[in-house]
């Protein structure tokens, strides 16, 4: 006796040589919308919906966004913020224009965006007044600046 024909008196069943049949999948039920008949008149409104492009509206009204122009069209660019002293809060601003004390200044940049009047500027630790082009002057600052802000000069 072979272990095969031990194992068939043991377990019983022959094996089966025929292939297994697979199980056939239920069909889903179409949705009812795909049973509606469409009238030619719907067909047609969402055939016009698909092409007409909507004009977008500006975010700002028209007076809102003529008063926003002229501040910009005000500001000229003054310099660069080079670097920052976070204890002190002062930055380092390399000038590309004149700059004085009382003068308001615009400093904007990826993570800040607000408006000062400058209080107080320095050279290597001496307080001035004002200050020429192609300077690296200190301000005092009230918020935080990052390297590569932009400084501009309120025309006022």
């Amino acid at each position: 006796m072979s272990i095969l024909d031990l194992f068939k008196s043991i377990f019983g069943k022959k094996r089966s040589t025929q292939p297994v049949k697979k199980k056939k999948r239920k069909k889903s039920k179409p949705s009812f919308s795909r049973l509606k008949p469409k009238t030619k008149r719907e067909s047609k409104k969402k055939a016009a919906n698909k092409t007409k492009k909507k004009p977008q509206k500006s975010k700002l009204s028209p007076k809102k966004a003529t008063a926003k122009k002229k501040v910009e069209n005000k500001e000229k660019e003054i310099g660069i913020v080079t670097h920052y002293f976070g204890k002190i809060s002062v930055g380092v601003i390399k000038l590309k224009g004149t700059l004085r004390v009382g003068d308001k200044i615009h400093i904007k940049g990826a993570h800040d965006d607000f408006y000062q009047t400058v209080a107080s500027m320095q050279i290597n630790h001496k307080n001035i007044s004002f200050s020429a082009k192609g300077k690296e002057v200190g301000i005092k600052v009230i918020k935080c600046v990052h390297k590569n802000d932009k400084v501009y000069k309120i025309k006022s």
